[in-house]
């Protein structure tokens, strides 16, 4: 009987078909488990500089800011090196530094200041006369002439102090300063130029050009402490009808002539006509400049509008539009700027004492004789700010204004030269001065470009 079973030979030498597979999947989970670690790995890192990527961040910008910080130092190390070089040759001259010189020509449009368009400013003139009621008629200004008694010099001594008093200003006392603050008709005032050998020596020549202006932009430097900058932004009418003065001493003469700076034989720097003055009255020059600062009026007397200008500015608008813009077209016959950081004069005194711009003793004696007289210490007067900046003054030269200058004069003279701290005093004593413009800083800073004190000024003598 055949047997119906077969028979598969099994040996081990032949595959296992499923031996094999079996085999295979352990391969499969060792390069699955190879690339699952592959993967962990890179999210753990992606992990690590998500949390400290603000901390790399960091690191990258302390290094730029060393490596900028290296570029300076070796930059003003450089400059230094080259000053000290320069220092060291006894024919290279160092100039000190000065604002850049686009300044000087830098006319843009004004922001706060209204003038007339250009076509409008050709035109301009000045206005006719009007008759108007002047609690002032006359100005009489006292000089050694007025005085049967000669000022004992002596007796200057004033509330614990000598005053400055002298030649130039004459010898005015408490009484007669009391005095000239009433007002009448015919107002009797100290107003510099006291007597013929109390100094501010001018020549026949300048005298005489001065006396020809009908409206004058002044300035001054006494002591070689500024330059002169040339005035831009007038039209020809203007150049036709303003003059332009400029006042120096010998000493910014010779400080400006060792720099190249000479004027013509007309005495003409560009559009400034240059007068030299001999003989100045005070050995601060910061009151010697207070002359040609406070009394315009009676350096020019035939001039009807004045525009003062201090030296460490450059007027850059047309004179003729600004006396429309300020005083014609707000009727005023005044115009001052506004303080920028203070209203009281109170405050102010004390911003002069911190800033050592007088002792704390003539601030004292200056305020305690206001707090006498009973000024207030409001911050306003008239509903107009009460402290003001001084370095542009624009004038009608009326007889309230001219004494409104004299009695300012006489307060610098008097206490200390900080002019500001004597104005709210002269205004709020002098209440006749109502058609005052107290203009705000901006329409200032539209006028001039301030250009700030490059040297600072010898005193006479020194």
């Amino acid at each position: 009987m055949f047997n119906n079973s077969v028979s598969i030979p099994v040996t081990d030498d032949l595959p296992d078909e499923f031996g094999g597979k079996m085999r295979s999947r352990p391969r499969r989970k060792r390069r699955k488990s190879e690339f699952r670690g592959k993967s962990e790995l890179a999210n753990r890192t992606c992990k690590q500089l998500t949390r400290w990527w603000p901390v790399l961040l960091f690191v990258a910008a302390v290094l730029l800011l060393v490596f900028e910080a290296s570029k300076l130092g070796w930059r003003s190390s450089t400059i230094k090196s080259d000053l000290d070089t320069r220092e060291k040759k006894p024919n290279v001259v160092v100039s000190p530094v000065k604002k850049s010189e686009g300044n000087l020509n830098r006319l843009d449009a004004p922001r706060c200041l209204k003038l007339l368009p250009p076509e409008e400013l050709e035109h301009l003139d000045f206005p006719h006369d009007k008759d108007s009621f002047v609690p002032i008629k006359k100005v009489v200004y006292i000089s050694e002439n007025d005085i049967e008694t000669p000022f004992d010099k002596n007796s200057q001594q004033e509330m614990g102090i000598i005053t400055r008093f002298n030649q130039f200003t004459g010898y005015q006392t408490l009484n007669q300063r009391d005095q000239s603050f009433k007002v009448n008709e015919t107002a009797c005032v100290h107003c510099g130029f006291y007597s013929e050998v109390g100094g501010f020596t001018i020549s026949k020549e300048d005298k005489s050009f001065m006396y020809s202006c009908k409206s004058v932009v002044s300035t001054c430097t006494f002591g070689g402490g500024d330059d002169l900058y040339q005035p831009i932004g007038m039209s020809d009418a203007s150049l036709q009808k303003v003059c332009y003065v400029a006042f120096w001493d010998e000493t910014t003469l010779a400080t400006q002539e060792a720099q190249g700076h000479v004027f013509n034989k007309d005495g003409f720097i560009g559009k400034w006509r240059i007068v030299i003055v001999r003989n100045l009255p005070f050995r601060d020059q910061r009151l010697n400049g207070k002359i040609p600062k406070m009394l315009a009026h009676r350096l020019f007397p035939n001039a009807r509008y004045s525009i003062w200008v201090d030296s460490k500015s450059q007027f850059r608008r047309d004179p003729l539009g600004v006396f429309e813009s300020l005083l014609w077209r707000s009727k005023s016959v005044f115009a001052i700027s506004e303080h920028g950081a203070r209203s009281s004069v109170y405050d102010e005194a004390k911003a002069v004492v911190k800033k050592n711009k007088a002792t704390p003793e003539e601030v004292e004696i200056q305020i305690t004789q206001y707090i006498l007289d009973g000024l207030p210490q409001d911050k306003r007067f008239n509903g107009k700010k009460a402290l003001n900046e001084a370095s542009v003054i624009v004038r009608e030269h009326t007889s309230v204004t001219n004494l409104f200058m004299c009695l300012w004069f006489n307060e610098v003279v008097r206490f200390t030269s900080r002019d500001q701290l004597s104005f709210p005093y002269v205004l709020w004593r002098v209440k006749v001065l109502k058609n005052i413009n107290m203009f705000p800083v901006c329409i200032r800073k539209d006028l001039v470009n301030s250009m700030g004190h490059l040297r600072k000024a010898k005193p006479l003598g020194g």
